[in-house]
């Protein structure tokens, strides 16, 4: 096994695991969900509420920081923990989804990526050693490999080209990297293409990576291409070292992961969702928007035990969203954070007790509260 990555248990019954991964900021259990914090922050939650909602590891964007306020500062200021005041786990994304994003405003060439600044037009060259630099000057403690995240209806003649220049940039970033405290996980793409995910598995997993991602999923394949893709990747990955599901974040989409065998999920889908007044609840999905909550008085959700829930109506939580109240994203962003939270912890206890099929057929998304 890896000396960074344990499995604890198998699931008798599907793929998933129980594992944990030892970083330089501590031991993460998985399965586990990554709030994302784009800019050194997850969006209108203290770090002190994260830890006390049981967030094990946030996920920082090199891209973002790197426009600003620049590596450089950070790296004079003591690092990413220290500059936001998290003292967890931090894994840095590549920015390779920031370029996919900014398809009018970059170039991808075997350097790298010629892309303009968003902020203010000036022009910035990203290669795999940039990205390297960058990560290693913010001192997270999972540094992602540059890659390119491919479009969901990209032609294959395209697809193979990109994947074989993701591989050979991955291999720029091993040669680039030189800290020891910090683990790297490098990316799989290949597209909607079955050949070409087994090709680039083949061609990375000899690598000595901490760990793998599969990329470019979640990009408006649907959730059959998804779910089916994703199965046949997990499946070709060393079952020494963790498997992380770039980008996936509605609750059944990473059931279904967990079930074939995935360990990292993040995504913006519960900051995002609850700024703008979508709420997860043990009943399902509730817009805090309706005008039917306008005079309710019951908690957000009987079942949750979140500070939200612990202390205010639906009527108090609409009444703040409706009057574009900072309070409103606070709260609602706590709680859907706590949600995913819970669930993920509900996820390993199945895991443990070894029913996680029939945990997984519990899960009804689409119902209303």
């Amino acid at each position: 096994m890896s000396s960074h990555f344990t499995v604890i248990k198998n699931d008798p019954c599907t793929n998933a695991r129980l594992g944990r991964l030892t970083t330089a900021h501590g031991e993460i259990d998985t399965p586990c969900f990554m709030p994302v914090g784009t800019q050194g922050t997850v969006k209108a939650v203290l770090p002190r509420d994260l830890r006390e909602i049981g967030c094990q590891i946030l996920l920082g964007n090199t891209y973002h920081l790197y426009l600003r306020p620049g590596h450089d500062l950070i790296r004079q200021l003591g690092g990413l923990h220290r500059f936001m005041g998290w003292d967890g786990p931090i894994l840095t994304d590549s920015g390779g989804y920031q370029v996919f994003s900014l398809s009018a405003m970059r170039k991808i060439t075997e350097e790298g990526v010629r892309f303009q600044s968003h902020l203010d037009g000036s022009s910035h060259l990203l290669t795999p050693e940039k990205a390297v630099e960058i990560q290693e000057s913010l001192a997270g403690d999972i540094a992602m490999t540059l890659d390119e995240c491919i479009a969901a209806g990209a032609a294959r003649d395209y697809v193979h080209g990109s994947t074989e220049r993701t591989i050979r940039w991955a291999k720029r970033c091993l040669h680039a990297r030189s800290r020891s405290d910090q683990l790297m996980f490098g990316i799989i793409q290949g597209g909607l293409f079955e050949d070409l995910r087994r090709a680039c598995v083949e061609e990375m997993t000899p690598l000595p990576f901490e760990g793998f991602a599969v990329g470019g999923l979640g990009v408006g394949e649907g959730e059959s291409q998804l779910n089916a893709i994703g199965r046949l990747t997990v499946d070709l990955l060393p079952a020494d070292r963790p498997r992380y599901l770039m980008g996936v974040g509605r609750p059944q989409d990473i059931i279904a992961a967990v079930r074939a065998g995935y360990d990292m999920f993040d995504c913006v889908i519960p900051t995002r969702n609850a700024r703008n007044g979508t709420l997860y609840t043990s009943k399902g999905k509730l817009n805090i928007k309706r005008s039917e909550f306008t005079s309710d008085p019951r908690p957000l959700d009987d079942a949750c035990s979140c500070y939200a829930c612990g202390n205010f109506s639906r009527a108090y939580l609409r009444h703040l969203y409706m009057a574009g109240e900072i309070l409103s994203a606070q709260l609602n962003s706590l709680h859907n954070l706590y949600f995913y939270h819970r669930l993920m912890d509900n996820c390993r206890e199945a895991i443990r007790a070894g029913r996680t099929e029939a945990w997984a057929q519990l899960w009804q998304p689409d119902e209303a509260a």
